[in-house]
C-alpha cells in the first residue's frame, strides 16, 4: 500500500526539525494504542525531539513492561501537568483514534489547541479536525499503519528493537494474536521486518496473555458461568458485568480485555457484546463476525463506533434498561443476523 506521497512529504517535513511533539493516546488504551504512541516516541527522541505520550487514564498492568512505559504521562493522575503539554506542543499526534472526543478528559483542551494536529489511525469515519490525517482502516492496527509511514518516510532503518516490540504487540493486541483484522499479506510482511530486529515474540506473547491475576481469572470464570446469555435464534451472545461484579473480583484496568470473545467463540454465534457497569454509564464491547457492521450499531444506538466487526458504544440508562434496549435492537435486526449467519457458515465450510 503506498501512501501518498504529499502525506509523507508532509510527515518528514514535521519530524526533521527538533520540537516539543506531543503524542496522544485514547481513553482506556489497549496495546494498539500504548504500542503505536511508545513507538512514534522512540523514533522522535532518537530524532531529537522534545517528545512525551499522554494517556487518558492508566494502561492495564499487562503493557506497564512495554519500552518507555515508565515515561507515559497519566492525565488522570496529573492534570495540570497534562494541560500544560498540551498548551506547549507543536505538535500533537493522536494514536489510534479519530476524534479528540475519545481522550474523554481533556477533549476540549485538544480542540482549542493551535499545534499541529496528525492522525495516525485504522478506525472508520474520522472526524474533520486534523491538519494531516493518515487514516487507513485496511491496516490490522495503528501500528501497523505506523510502520509503514516509517519505511516509506525513508526512517525504516531507524526502527529500533524497542520500538519493534511495542509496534509488535499493537499489531498482535488488535488482530487477536492474527486470528482477525489480519488477512493483508502485508500485516505479516511487517511482522517479519519486526521479528528481523531481533524481538522474541514468544517472550512478548507471554507477557501480554500470560500473567493474569486469580481474580482477572475468577472474573472470567463468574463472566461464563453466571453472566453469559445466549440467543440462538439471534445468532447473538451477551455478557454482562454489575458494579458489584467488579468490587467482588478485584476489577483492575484491563481485566475484561477479551472476554468478549469468549461469546462470539460459541458455534454458530455471529455477534456479542460485553455490557460493563462503570459509574456513570454503561460500557458497550461489540464483536461480529461476517459482514454485520457492529460499527453502524454502535454509532447509531450507542454513542460510540469502530471497526466492522469490533466497535464500542455507552448507555446511559441503567443495565436493565440498557439490555432490554439490545434485545429490542436485535429484533430489528433479525433478518440481517440470520442472512449474516448463513452467509459466515457457508463460507466457513
Amino acid at each position: 500500500m503506498n501512501l501518498l506521497s504529499h502525506s509523507i512529504n508532509y510527515f518528514q517535513k514535521l519530524v526533521s526539525e527538533p520540537a516539543n511533539i506531543l503524542v496522544v493516546s485514547h481513553y482506556n488504551p489497549d496495546g494498539d494504542t500504548i504500542g503505536a504512541s511508545l513507538a512514534l516516541y522512540h523514533f522522535l527522541k532518537k530524532k531529537g525531539h522534545r517528545a512525551h505520550v499522554l494517556v487518558p487514564n492508566d494502561p492495564p498492568g499487562f503493557l506497564k513492561w512495554m519500552p518507555g512505559s515508565e515515561e507515559l504521562i497519566i492525565y488522570q493522575a496529573d492534570n495540570e501537568y497534562g494541560n500544560q503539554l498540551i498548551q506547549s506542543a507543536d505538535s500533537i499526534f493522536y494514536m489510534d483514534f479519530n476524534s479528540s472526543s475519545r481522550v474523554k478528559f481533556f477533549s476540549e483542551q485538544l480542540i482549542a489547541s493551535h499545534a499541529t494536529k496528525v492522525l495516525i489511525d485504522h478506525h472508520l469515519q474520522p472526524e474533520n479536525e486534523f491538519d494531516m490525517a493518515f487514516s487507513v482502516t485496511a491496516v490490522s492496527s495503528t501500528s501497523e499503519l505506523l510502520f509503514m509511514i516509517l519505511e516509506e518516510a525513508g526512517y525504516g532503518n531507524d526502527v529500533s528493537k524497542e520500538m519493534s516490540e511495542c509496534l509488535f504487540i499493537g499489531i498482535m493486541t488488535d488482530t487477536g494474536s492474527f486470528s482477525y483484522a489480519c488477512n493483508r499479506p502485508e500485516t505479516f510482511q511487517v511482522t517479519a521486518k519486526l521479528i528481523a530486529t531481533g524481538i522474541d515474540i514468544e517472550k512478548l506473547h507471554r507477557l501480554v496473555y500470560d500473567t493474569y491475576s486469580e481474580s482477572r481469572m475468577r472474573l472470567l470464570g463468574h463472566c461464563l458461568s453466571d453472566r453469559l446469555k445466549v440467543l440462538p435464534e439471534l445468532g447473538t451472545a451477551y455478557i454482562w458485568l454489575t458494579r458489584d461484579d467488579l468490587e467482588r473480583f478485584e476489577y483492575q484496568s484491563g481485566d475484561t480485555e477479551g472476554v468478549v470473545n469468549y461469546a462470539l467463540s460459541i458455534e454458530k454465534i455471529s455477534l456479542a457484546a460485553l455490557f460493563t457497569e462503570r459509574d456513570d454509564r454503561i460500557r458497550l464491547s461489540l464483536r461480529s463476525k461476517g459482514n454485520f457492521s457492529v460499527n453502524e450499531m454502535a454509532r447509531k444506538h450507542f454513542n460510540g463506533g469502530g471497526h466492522r466487526n469490533a466497535a464500542g458504544g455507552d448507555s446511559f440508562e441503567s443495565m436493565e434498561q440498557t439490555l432490554a434496549t439490545f434485545e429490542s435492537l436485535l429484533q430489528e435486526y433479525k433478518q440481517e443476523l440470520e442472512h449474516n449467519l448463513l452467509n459466515y457458515h457457508s463460507k466457513a465450510l
